[in-house]
């Protein structure tokens, strides 16, 4: 492999693989909250929360981490005001204690906190303002979590950038990302070069979702799949510790996970399975360390084309990932990644993503299912052919189809997902 691809490549998972505690998106209200605070110097008599549709949907209904089971905007907003370590970024809620539990919840009794739409119709986007007096400051983060592109003390300018586009996430450039590349990167890779961002991966995603069988979150899809199906397949497993991994994560548990594509729930999808299958297979570290290269690379390159937040569930293309990295654990070639993805992205492609919850779980053990089943399918000489459906022909081709897709096609899905959601429509 060429060296500058090659230090791309190594670059993208550096970029892209951190640590964040919570979900992601209320992890970014309070961020953007924790900034608003030091920029004002004070904590605020009053607040202004502006956010795009798609931050509604991911903050409504999931517990945000550190708050003692508080859920929405306005908690995000004010853990991350009364408490929030803006140095820490994704991981700016680590540090809370149980009185600024305390002293937010007074916060939210004593302090009026106003959400609305943003006025400019971008997929992410965060403003804040807050007052103390006749004193503001405003925080505005654009296209992904932590990409702070304005800050402002009153009516000084303190942070000026352009926003990039709709999916700016690091340097490196992930359209140098495709699958007959990820697969020859995986097996050149020096493995030190990899090696300190997939340890933490596996330490973290493993931990949350052993914690997740352990405990009592959300629907426990993972428990429900031990129980019904029993533990001896790996399938099963597999499916079950990452669901586990996500019903904790959705539910309050204050573990942290290394995120994938900006979401934790896609981090532990595309790589705990992964793990289970070496681990039932004796693989060596190396062999784990290889197929995770191929997992996360392969659903870094699916979800550029689908963009951070859609309509259309990232859980998908990360059980997509999953199970190329699976195929590649069992010795799959490239021929065989390519065919798995292709199968595995026709089987699930249009589920709809309506806000990080508790169900996010099962569409992740239906996603990692769907990856599994994909290689499966190929190696018993069976696939999916272009022309079937949204199915093009060649790997590439189709991973750009879902992409125009999710990103251009959904929309007014999008649109009539978050208007469900705030009217509280009963079936």
């Amino acid at each position: 492999m060429e060296p500058q691809l090659y230090s791309a490549y190594v670059q993208i998972l550096q970029e892209e693989l951190l640590p964040a505690m919570g979900c992601t998106e209320p992890i970014a209200v309070a961020y953007a909250g924790a900034i608003s605070r030091r920029t004002l110097g004070a904590l605020p008599d009053r607040v202004r929360v502006e956010v795009s549709r798609n931050i509604i949907k991911n903050v409504k209904s999931v517990i945000v981490p550190h708050t003692g089971g508080m859920r929405g905007l306005e908690a995000a907003c004010a853990i991350g005001i009364v408490a929030g370590r803006a140095d820490r970024e994704l991981e700016v809620l680590s540090e809370v204690t149980e009185d600024q539990i305390a002293e937010t919840r007074q916060f939210l009794e004593n302090t009026p906190i106003t959400v609305d739409f943003a006025p400019l119709d971008r997929i992410f986007d965060i403003c804040i303002t807050v007052w103390r007096g006749a004193d503001s400051a405003y925080v505005r983060i654009v296209d992904s979590h932590t990409n702070v592109v304005c800050v402002r003390r009153g009516e000084d300018v303190l942070l000026s950038r352009e926003t990039a586009g709709r999916t700016p996430g690091g340097t490196a450039d992930k359209s140098l990302l495709t699958i007959e590349k990820i697969f020859e990167f995986a097996n050149e890779v020096k493995i030190e070069d990899v090696r300190p961002v997939l340890d933490r991966q596996i330490a973290y995603n493993m931990t949350i979702a052993e914690a997740g069988l352990r405990g009592s979150y959300g629907a426990n899809i993972g428990k429900v799949l031990l129980k019904t199906y029993g533990d001896a397949d790996v399938k099963i497993r597999a499916k079950a510790l990452a669901a586990a991994g996500s019903d904790a994560r959705m539910n309050g548990c204050e573990l942290p996970v290394v995120i994938n594509s900006g979401s934790g729930n896609q981090g532990i999808t595309a790589s705990v399975p992964v793990i289970v299958y070496a681990r039932h297979l004796g693989a060596s570290d190396e062999q784990l360390y290889r197929a995770l290269t191929v997992s996360n690379l392969s659903t870094l390159h699916i979800k550029e084309g689908i963009g951070r937040l859609s309509a259309y569930c990232g859980a998908v293309g990360a059980g997509c990932g999953a199970g190329a990295g699976i195929a590649y654990l069992l010795g799959g070639d490239y021929t065989t990644l390519a065919h798995t993805i292709v199968n595995s992205l026709a089987i699930l492609s249009g589920t709809i993503c309506d806000g990080a919850k508790a169900s996010c779980a099962a569409k992740i053990a239906s996603a990692v299912d769907a990856g599994i089943l994909g290689y499966y399918m190929y190696k018993n000489g069976q696939e999916f052919l272009g022309g079937d459906g949204i199915v093009k022909r060649g790997v590439e081709n189709t991973i750009h189809a879902v992409g125009l897709l999710a990103s251009e096609g959904m929309q007014e899905t999008d649109r009539e997902i978050v208007k469900l959601m705030i009217q509280n429509i009963q079936p």
